[in-house]
């Protein structure tokens, strides 16, 4: 049995632009209206019909203040994914079908934007979500450190692994070496340097952390009926569950030992897969947000496509690399190896995959699951599928 918003919507168009950080050519609204337009233009769809608009993670633009740009008739849906970092990601997608599904929109664009000398980095979002004054009491002043002491549990509690994080690395600069839109184009990872490059914060080194871009993108969402007549290939979404489970939140460090290493993903899992009908064994390839590497290892544990038992059998990097991978995951190169502009570059790559333009293509791929940042203080995730 199948939930509600089951192929009820589809993604009809993306764009995306991406520059390295300080070299946007435009304010971070303008380079936002830019994207947003790329993607009416990929789905042949008029902007001005846009009546709907969703972010996440603490985006400085109003919808309202988009309209003129895009010359808007009606502004019907505006909102916003509570939760700083990249948790809300898929959520946005559950909050743009409800709108279309029960007639409170009928195109609504899904988008992130980030130029940070124009906006800022996240700043307050890290204050408001991450660092409570519980942490920066006990001088932790950045994510990385948050989400090295959860990797450290991962590893001496758990016992996985850490060899699992390069491979994770290893397969997501595979990726984006191969793709021309990526930062590291070209560039295949050097695994010694990657062992040895400076310290971030224990046990994570520079190359198990994300990048830092500037740029903006957008995804038109609309009805699967509508999308049958546009210019692209329509891809569905499936399901999508956002959440946290009992004891997730301020004080994980102190109260919850069990789930101090988990990424919060458990609590939705289930959901998720009922209500695509789906199981982790039915999923061709995986976006994921990966903010640091073992924190994308702990993601695939909490989904349920590897257990703590067997995840170094499963996270290999022959296993996560197109075309031939068992599970092929982020194969744009991810917030890694393609860049950072707060992992929407996840989102457009799982639509680019299931429609057959992804520079790294999975042959004959149907579903692709797509994961918010782990970790955070709101967590989601959404299955995307085509016919």
């Amino acid at each position: 049995m199948t939930g509600f918003l089951f192929k009820k919507t589809a993604v009809a168009g993306v764009g995306y632009r991406q520059y390295p950080r300080g070299t946007a050519d435009l304010p971070e609204r303008g380079v936002l209206v830019r994207a947003i337009i790329d993607a009416c233009d990929d789905a042949g769809f008029d902007p001005a019909d846009i009546d709907g608009f969703v972010s996440y993670g603490d985006d400085h633009n109003e919808p309202v203040r988009l309209m003129s740009d895009l010359g808007t008739k009606e502004l019907k849906l505006s909102t916003q994914v509570w939760g700083g970092g990249g948790g809300g990601i898929a959520g946005t997608f559950q909050l743009a079908a409800s709108a279309i599904v029960t007639g409170q929109a009928n195109a609504v664009v899904i988008f992130r934007a980030l130029v940070e000398g124009n906006s800022g980095r996240l700043a307050e979002a890290v204050m408001a979500h991450h660092l409570n004054d519980h942490m920066v009491g006990a001088g932790m002043v950045a994510p990385a450190q948050i989400c090295a002491m959860r990797a450290q549990r991962l590893f001496e509690y758990h016992g996985v692994p850490q060899s699992t994080c390069e491979e994770l690395v290893r397969a997501s600069y595979y990726h984006g070496s191969r793709n021309p839109d990526a930062v590291a184009y070209g560039k295949d990872l050097d695994v010694e340097s990657y062992r040895t490059s400076r310290w971030v914060a224990e046990p994570f080194r520079l190359f198990d952390c994300s990048r830092e871009n500037d740029g903006a993108g957008a995804l038109l969402m609309v009805s699967s009926d509508l999308a049958k007549n546009l210019a692209k290939k329509p891809v569905q979404l499936l399901s999508a569950a956002q959440g946290t489970e009992k004891g997730w939140g301020d004080l994980l460090e102190n109260d919850a030992a069990e789930l101090y290493a988990t990424t919060g993903f458990r609590a939705i899992r289930q959901r998720l897969f009922e209500q695509a009908g789906l199981t982790p064994a039915d999923i061709d390839v995986v976006q994921l947000y990966e903010n640091f590497s073992a924190q994308g290892v702990a993601s695939l544990i909490d989904h349920g496509f590897c257990t703590y038992d067997n995840v170094a059998e499963f996270v290999r990097f022959e296993n996560l690399v197109a075309p031939h991978g068992k599970l092929p995951v982020n194969t744009s190169g991810g917030n890694f190896a393609h860049g950072f502009v707060h992992g929407i570059i996840c989102a457009i790559e799982a639509i680019r995959q299931l429609r057959g333009e992804s520079v790294n293509p999975v042959p004959d791929a149907k579903t692709c699951l797509l994961a918010g940042g782990p970790g955070s203080p709101t967590i989601s995730s959404a299955i995307f599928g085509v016919d």
